[in-house]
């Protein structure tokens, strides 16, 4: 509505163009500024333009103290929200001012006592990756903004406004006005008395506004609407807790770098927000984003800190980033809170309550324990509102973990998580929520996210309209906290969701950018040995323990599993990036690991075996050095003869034909074919990939209507040497594939090695195993355990799980007989039962998805060489699953001049596989204490013993965090440590005190942090 800005003038406008990566403010001011003419285009994509505005207020503005502001227009899209262009707004001291936004353009006027004014803005000329009108099902297309080095040079944004301008604040108070009734109109009944009545309001008011005089008219608009807007709700209504957000992915469509300053932006302008409105509080998750501000713009930070302690500005989530939860690790899970809470209660003095993942694809059974044992109290997301089949039939209720932990959970039945708070939002938010009869009040998380700016003075003034107000929900803004203290109280017996929550759309994410996804895994593993060795190394020989070092390396780790990162649906930048850290990672954790074994066990004389795992491998301890015991066992033979080649070990005869397809495989104890007839085994098989819109997120289901089998072989070659093997080279298009299969040596295990020089977009890579075995459900390895899901597809619900997500391995069951498939690098599965008509049988297909090829919104995601581990396990149970999964993610190495070293901590089951041991490390707090978490990982009660191999005054049980839980009654202490039993995949946190003085030494920040919650 012009009349909102009835006078305006234009301002100087200067610009300086900076020649790379964003510079200081004290950078940017001192360089050489030349005029630029309104209208003018600037910014080619990614970069960063410095613009100086100057001018001087008229006077008779001033004297008439009239309601001035700034009035921006950087070339801003009507859609996007935070992916276009964005400006941040520095007084000449550089302090900042407020962030310029699409849908907060205005600044406000600090002039001199002359009228004079002068500002700086930072304008990122970020640039619109997202193409075509996703709401009118157009599909993304490549972009060549995914790498800055693919950009074209030409600007792609004009600067259309920079003036000073006199805000009518009677004509803007109008604005809101009619928009929260005509919204609010449009969602009653065609035959509702109340739409008739607004309906009759606002003609009335459109009639007393003179379209000539608006400005001085639109206070008797206003007359005609009070009546309607002060009739009060019903007392049924349904009730709102309101929240200021401003969901920021921590990378997506921009690089790391971007974000930081999109926080800076977004938080800027909530701050100031909050000063003119006291009513505002913003819910804010990821330590991440909080400590960029510290590093990067600590005058922000300081208003932040303030907030936080008046209670406005609300840490939320508790964990280091909105993380993917189906693919982080276990211990990676648990550090997302450990480092998360650690940082809210070091530096902010709170501990959030609430897990907050809004838009995180798909949630982990593991979840709900792992929260609680965080000290966690409620979780709250919408995703599952994505679903593309199912409905989820609650939004308020409990779920339950594998274990049998159950949190408190809320799906806003809004289902957005960026609300703008209007009338056909919350009318949704009413209609949808499922409680109905039981509670009465949801959560609406409201503000334009990723870098859109957050809340809007808008927004609060429609949250004032709508407290009250007859047709709409009752709307009060508020903190999740007391959401969730409201609902809790109103539900007495909420219902129960056990197990996973699926998200039926987004399948693709367990497979794209395979280097992203390896590099998370071997650093996982990595971070596990440096932590085990590292704590040896200290507890033995008294080597400093590199805390910090490892909490830097942790840092990195989460934050890339951030759940665009992770996932593989954020452009190329971010990916190379990630992949780039990941190999400082590496780097890292490889020093640590040789300065640790350095310490243990240098200058010795021997060659000897590393094991870094929990479980024993080729008779070598978990968590030793010393020297592996040689098996007797027969050798591995090939035979060749009629084109195919016959290896046997003692435990498997395995038939491979001239094509290189494992075409036979028997197990020779039970006298068994696992091969159904006509089928083949480590068959690759590539199809179509076409999602019908989102490439990266996305496999929808017709991908299976079109299949090529790759059986043709370039070249076959049976090579010689202890273990022989079959090598395999197979061409496809432009890509080529090596397979490499073998079988192990005393082991009843097919390894399978695959290298690919991908060059295929738009294709899906499975590698098959049809197996002649019955199995009615698949086990698959989540955190801390396991989840089991069916083969069949009897319901809507299995039919829409048709891809799906497991750790290291998968494992499947006949009556007692089992077969398992590890894998090195893999993420996405499909497990079907089949009937195999050849052999007239039914069976069970294991297909692990190997790499894809998406064009959006990475165009070269996956392209490049690639190489694979995968290990089928014959006659497997759990034991062999677990032992072969460690076994090919940490393997055995050899440590030449070496001495023994013992095991730091050993787990002693009663029954495999019972008890393992994730983490061996020395405690967060500095004190020394050595920290043992532990999981039951079969899925029944299990006993163990722990044995420390060190001196230690004391053992406690520990929440995440290290703070000391209450005793418990099934713990025993033993002279060289406990036993205790454990229930099926419960996680227990133990703390073996080393020295007087140190018992829970340091835990007191987050107990004293929750008191202060």
């Amino acid at each position: 509505m012009p009349s909102i800005y009835p006078q305006r003038i234009p301002l100087h406008v200067e610009a300086w163009q900076a020649p790379d990566e964003p510079v200081p403010f004290a950078t940017a001011v001192a360089q050489r500024f030349e005029p630029f003419e309104i209208g003018s285009t600037w910014g080619k994509a990614w970069s960063t333009t410095w613009f100086r505005v100057t001018g001087r207020v008229p006077q008779e503005w001033l004297d008439t103290g009239a309601s001035l502001e700034v009035v921006v227009d950087l070339g801003f899209r009507p859609q996007m929200e935070g992916g276009q262009a964005e400006g941040l707004a520095y007084r000449p001291d550089g302090s900042i001012i407020k962030a310029i936004e699409p849908f907060s353009r205005y600044l406000p006027v600090e002039a001199g006592p002359d009228g004079a004014l002068e500002f700086y803005i930072e304008a990122a000329a970020n640039p619109e990756i997202a193409i075509g009108d996703l709401t009118a099902g157009a599909m993304w297309t490549p972009s060549t903004y995914s790498t800055k080095d693919t950009v074209p040079d030409e600007p792609i944004y004009q600067l259309r406004q920079l003036d000073l301008a006199v805000l009518d604040t009677v004509v803007w108070e109008l604005n809101q006005d009619i928009e929260v009734l005509a919204s609010l109109a449009k969602e009653l009944p065609q035959d509702s008395p109340r739409r008739g009545e607004i309906a009759s309001a606002l003609n009335r008011a459109i009639d007393v506004v003179d379209p000539d005089d608006v400005g001085g008219t639109a206070a008797s608009g206003r007359d005609v609407l009070s009546d309607v807007l002060a009739r009060p709700a019903h007392a049924s209504a349904h009730r709102i807790v309101a929240t200021g957000h401003a969901h920021i992915d921590s990378a997506w469509l921009w690089p790391v770098r971007e974000t930081v300053r999109k926080c800076a932006r977004t938080f800027t302008n909530v701050l100031n927000l909050m000063e003119e409105h006291d009513e505002l509080v913003f819910a804010c998750s990821s330590a991440q984003q909080y400590a960029w501000m510290k590093e990067y713009y600590p005058q922000v930070w300081e208003r932040i800190k303030g907030a936080v302690a008046a209670g406005r500005f609300v840490p939320v989530g508790g964990m280091w980033v909105e993380s993917d939860t189906n693919m982080p690790g276990s211990e990676a899970m648990a550090r997302q809170f450990v480092l998360g809470k650690r940082f809210f209660a070091e530096e902010l003095g709170v501990e959030p309550l609430e897990v907050w993942l809004p838009d995180s694809f798909g949630y982990s059974a593991a979840l709900p324990q792992l929260a609680r044992a965080a000290g966690a109290r409620s979780f709250l997301t919408q995703k599952l509102s994505w679903n593309e089949t199912n409905v989820l039939p609650h939004h308020t209720f409990l779920w339950e973990g594998i274990d049998g932990t159950r949190i408190f959970t809320h799906f806003p039945p809004v289902d957005t998580y960026n609300s703008k708070l209007s009338g056909d939002e919350l009318a949704k938010a009413e209609r949808q929520y499922k409680e109905h009869g039981h509670g009465s009040i949801s959560l609406v998380p409201f503000g334009y996210g990723d870098g859109g700016g957050g809340p809007t003075r808008e927004m609060i003034a429609k949250a004032a309209r709508t407290a009250d107000l007859e047709g709409s929900p009752r709307v009060r803004i508020g903190t999740p906290a007391e959401f969730f203290v409201d609902a809790e109280a109103e539900l007495a017996r909420p219902a129960v969701w056990h197990g996973e929550l699926y998200l039926e759309t987004h399948r693709g994410t367990y497979t794209s950018q395979l280097r992203t996804k390896q590099g998370n895994r071997r650093s996982e593993h990595l971070l596990q040995a440096a932590e085990l060795w590292a704590a040896t190394a200290s507890v033995r020989t008294g080597a400093p323990y590199p805390s910090e070092r490892l909490r830097a390396v942790w840092e990195t780790v989460l934050l890339q599993q951030f759940h665009d990162i992770l996932a593989g649906s954020s452009i190329g930048w971010v990916h190379r990036e990630a992949e780039a850290n990941y190999a400082r990672v590496a780097t890292e954790c490889t020093e640590i690991i040789e300065a640790a074994f350095a310490a243990l066990s240098g200058s010795g004389e021997n060659d000897l075996a590393v094991n870094s795992a929990p479980v024993t491998i080729d008779g070598l301890p978990p968590f030793s050095i010393s020297t592996a015991t040689a098996a007797s066992a027969p050798p591995v033979t090939a035979s060749p003869g009629d084109g195919d080649v016959v290896f046997e070990n003692g435990h498997l005869r395995m038939q491979v034909d001239g094509r290189g397809l494992v075409t036979s495989l028997v197990d020779v104890a039970a006298e068994r074919e696992l091969v159904p007839a006509g089928r083949s085994l480590a068959l690759l098989q590539i199809h179509n990939d076409r999602p019908t819109m989102y490439e990266a997120w996305d496999i929808d289901e017709h991908y299976r209507r079109t299949v090529h089998d790759l059986v043709s072989a370039d070249r076959v070659e049976l090579i010689e040497g202890h273990v022989p093997i079959v090598r395999v080279h197979r061409t496809y298009r432009s890509s080529r594939f090596v397979q490499e299969i073998s079988l192990r040596a005393d082991s009843p295990v097919v390894d399978v090695r695959v290298d690919v020089d991908w060059q295929e977009t738009r294709k899906l890579v499975k590698l098959a195993f049809p197996l002649d075995v019955q199995a009615d459900e698949a086990s698959s390895e989540i955190q801390f355990g396991h989840v089991k899901r069916p083969t069949h597809v009897n319901t809507s619900w299995d039919q829409a799980r048709y891809e799906t997500v497991a750790h290291r391995w998968v494992h499947i069951d006949e009556g007692g007989y089992g077969a398992a498939v590890v894998n090195d690098s893999t993420y996405g599965h499909d497990i079907q039962r089949q009937h195999f008509e050849d052999a007239g049988v039914s069976g069970t297909t294991v297909r692990l998805s190997l790499i894809r090829g998406p064009k959006f919104p990475d165009p070269e995601a996956d392209r490049g060489n690639h190489t694979m581990r995968i290990a089928l396990v014959v006659g497997a149970g759990l034991t062999d699953a677990q032992r072969e999964a460690w076994r090919l993610n940490q393997p055995v190495r050899l440590l030449r001049g070496a001495r023994p070293v013992e095991p730091l901590v050993q787990v002693h089951n009663d029954l495999e596989p019972g008890v393992i041991a994730q983490a061996i490390k020395l405690a967060e707090d500095g004190s020394g204490d050595v920290v043992v978490r532990l999981y039951e990982a079969s899925g029944r009660r299990s006993r163990a013993g722990v044995l420390a191999g060190f001196d230690h005054e004391e053992v406690v049980t520990t929440d995440l965090l290290e703070r000391t839980t209450a005793p418990r009654g099934d713990v025993e202490r033993t002279t060289t440590g406990v036993r205790l039993e454990m229930r099926p995949f419960e996680i227990v946190t133990l703390r073996f005190i080393r020295a007087a003085g140190t018992k829970d030494n340091g835990a007191r920040w987050s107990r004293d942090a929750k008191e202060r919650s």
